[in-house]
This record gives structure tokens, sequence and C-alpha cells, in this order.
């Protein structure tokens, strides 16, 4: 199979990143706030964003517990 040279870079660099920081994500996104602390510069700018409240549609499959009891008897 085909494979990006760019993919594969990228992936790389990502993995030895990572493994300075035996893959804690929260030891990461510290390392990221002192680099943009040391930098001066803001690294991550975009706005925060207010979570959009998921619409779930409950389906009933089954008849109630009540009905197949007097289906039953």
């Amino acid at each position: 199979m085909w494979q990006d040279p760019i993919v594969a870079e990228t992936r790389a660099l990502r993995e030895e990143y990572a493994s300075q920081f035996g893959h804690d994500a929260d030891a990461m996104f510290q390392d990221i706030l002192r680099r943009q602390r040391v930098s001066g510069k803001k690294l991550v700018s975009f706005p925060a964003r207010e979570p959009r409240s998921a619409h779930v549609v409950v389906q009933q499959e089954t008849p109630p517990l009540k009905n197949l009891q007097n289906k039953q008897a």
C-alpha cells in the first residue's frame, strides 16, 4: 500500500515528541503551555466554543412489561 511520505514524517515526529513525555497527554500539554510562555506568542488562538447539546431520540422497540404480561395470561 502506498504511504504518503509527508504523513509518515509527521507521524514519526509525533511519536518522537510523545515518547519524550511517556505518551502522557497532560505532560505534553504542559510542555506546549511552557513553550507558549517562553515564546511570548499565543500558539493556539482559537476562541473557546460552547459545547453543543446532543439531541438524543430514544425509540422504544419492545412493548412495556405491563402489556407483555397481559398477552401471556
